[in-house]
């Protein structure tokens, strides 16, 4: 089933079981997703395009998040961590620490890097492996610990 049938089906659900901050979150997806079919002008978007999506709507409220949390805004952090907490059982399973400190490992054996001038060819060939699975800033904070 694909993102777009999945938010369907649960915004069916949301809207019969009267959850409106879920269904609210639900069509923010949906709407997020038209318009990058729009700009990209396809009919429908690949399971690549979709994740890149909903990782970009999930980044924007971790981010959100952690400035109302600075300016002590306790009515904006509960509604922004509800609504991560919907968009997360959206995303595929997260891998572990451990396991995106091995592939950040064997990925630098692979493109033979030796330093930190190497980070732009680790990053371009590491992200495509854990696109949507990894945290990018949990990513990067790996890959300079390998590179030093």
């Amino acid at each position: 089933m694909s993102l777009l049938e999945q938010l369907n089906q649960d915004m069916k659900q949301a809207m019969k079981n009267k959850e409106k901050d879920k269904l609210a979150v639900i069509r923010m997806v949906k709407a997020a997703l038209q318009n990058e079919a729009i700009k990209s002008s396809h009919a429908e978007l690949s399971n690549e395009e979709e994740l890149t999506v909903l990782s970009r709507e999930l980044k924007q409220r971790k981010d959100s998040l952690l400035e109302f949390k600075n300016a002590d805004r306790l009515d904006l952090v509960e509604k922004t961590q509800a609504e991560i907490d919907i968009l997360v059982d959206y995303m595929p399973e997260q891998l572990s620490e451990e396991e995106v400190s091995e592939i950040v490992k064997q990925t630098i054996l692979d493109v033979n890097a030796t330093s930190k001038a190497d980070m732009g060819k680790v990053m371009g060939a590491l992200m495509p492996k854990v696109k949507g699975k990894a945290d990018g800033s949990l990513v990067n904070k790996l890959v300079l610990q390998q590179l030093s």
